[in-house]
């Protein structure tokens, strides 16, 4: 097991986490003052994100390495497509959950390249399995609350 690519496995993690946090601030930023369910809906993401990082970090930290900081370029891509796109749209619900869809569909898979990585411990691979099936869960209701809009 090679102690710089499991922290570097998990360092991913951490930046797609962190890329989360800013990415649902950014759609609680661009919401109406009528989105109130979207803005807890996001709070929670925010909330969620930042309890994954937490979790990840001390793991990072076993392994000699440090805790990555910052976000990954495809997080700050997102995020400017983001701002291009809500311009355009008016700020409207379905271009924000389209957002966010797109958004959790990367930090799935990021989570998919993890667990497809050999160097993570049993109870590294189990905390990743656990988040991904709660990013999952937001994904679902994300979408589910998209296609509702028609």
């Amino acid at each position: 097991m090679n102690l710089e690519k499991q922290a570097e496995t998990l360092n991913d993690l951490i930046l797609i986490n962190n890329d989360r946090v800013e990415g649902y601030q950014k759609a609680i930023d661009e919401l109406k003052p009528e989105d109130s369910d979207l803005r807890i809906l996001f709070q929670e993401r925010v909330e969620q994100s930042s309890l994954n990082r937490d979790e990840l970090a001390p793991a990072v930290v076993r392994g000699g390495e440090e805790i990555a900081e910052g976000t990954m370029v495809s997080g700050k891509i997102y995020r400017a497509w983001m701002d291009v796109k809500a311009f355009f749209s008016g700020n409207n619900r379905r271009a924000i959950l389209d957002n966010c869809v797109f958004g959790e569909e990367a930090a799935l898979r990021a989570y998919e390249e993890a667990l497809n990585s050999e160097d993570l411990t049993p109870e590294q691979r189990a905390i990743v399995i656990r988040q991904q099936a709660e990013i999952q869960v937001s994904y679902d209701e994300i979408r589910a609350m998209r296609e509702m809009l028609g």
